[in-house]
């Protein structure tokens, strides 16, 4: 189990929530390091913009120690699986991020870590665990309605922490440093393989729908246009959910490789 892990998830996280934003479109606000405004006034009542943006490092790990850390029960989470809750409860919430693991675990999803799921971590595959809960987070974002605005940033994050936690469980469970690097060049080729199977369907979608109803239109010679135009309708759904996820499993393959090399 982790202990006294939180630095090493926090420079990850940190490395995507660093700056200052205050964009228009964010529900969160004005946001520093990944700490709200709203979130900061719970440690520091009346505090303003100005204050947030110029927030001590001391207050910055404080408050995501007390306030996302330790409700998700870092220091009890194995390994990576610490990472992978820890920075979804950041974006989302403690309590999504730890419902998330446990919908993944099959556990009651209560939002508490409490002993059924740690009974659960226990005998879970670390690896699968850790990729599948980066698969719920991402599948959550896509469905906000702030997705489009942020979704470049948001699936390439996710990638990256799914990765950096994979190498985190393999490096804190014995795994040597060449048969970690193997392992994650193996995720990585499988993420390569899956963009290049998705991106294919994506080819042979517009393929069979530019040619659907052709054959029915040549034999009646009254074409369906209301039948062409529902097919035509369909591919278009089916290309860009394709074309999505094959962006996504290149960012993963991408996120891999790196992972790997600095193994």
């Amino acid at each position: 189990m982790a202990s006294g892990n939180l630095s090493a998830c926090l420079k990850v996280s940190l490395a995507y929530e660093g700056g200052w934003s205050d964009h228009p479109k964010d529900p969160g606000g004005a946001t520093m390091k990944g700490i709200t405004l709203a979130t900061f006034r719970r440690y520091k009542p009346g505090a303003s913009k100005t204050q947030l943006r110029n927030i001590s490092q001391t207050d910055v790990e404080f408050i995501y120690r007390d306030g996302f850390w330790t409700p998700i029960r870092g220091d009890a989470l194995p390994f990576g699986i610490d990472m992978g809750t820890f920075d979804f409860g950041v974006n989302s919430g403690p309590s999504r991020g730890v419902k998330a693991l446990q919908s993944v675990l099959g556990v009651d999803a209560d939002g508490r870590v409490g002993p059924d799921t740690l009974k659960a971590l226990a005998v879970a595959d670390k690896k699968k665990t850790i990729q599948k809960l980066c698969a719920k987070r991402l599948s959550f974002m896509q469905s906000l309605k702030i997705w489009n605005t942020f979704k470049r940033g948001w699936s390439a994050r996710v990638a990256d922490v799914e990765a950096k936690a994979v190498a985190m469980w393999l490096a804190n469970s014995g795994t040597p440093v060449e048969s970690r690097k193997i392992e994650l060049d193996v995720e990585a080729d499988k993420a390569a393989g899956k963009a290049k199977t998705q991106s294919q369907g994506a080819g042979g979608a517009v393929a069979g729908g530019t040619g659907a109803g052709g054959s029915d239109a040549a034999m009646s010679g009254e074409p369906n246009w209301l039948l062409i135009a529902g097919i035509a309708a369909v591919v278009v759904v089916v290309v860009a959910v394709l074309v999505i996820k094959s962006r996504q499993s290149k960012e993963r393959a991408a996120a891999y490789k790196a992972v790997a090399a600095s193994a």
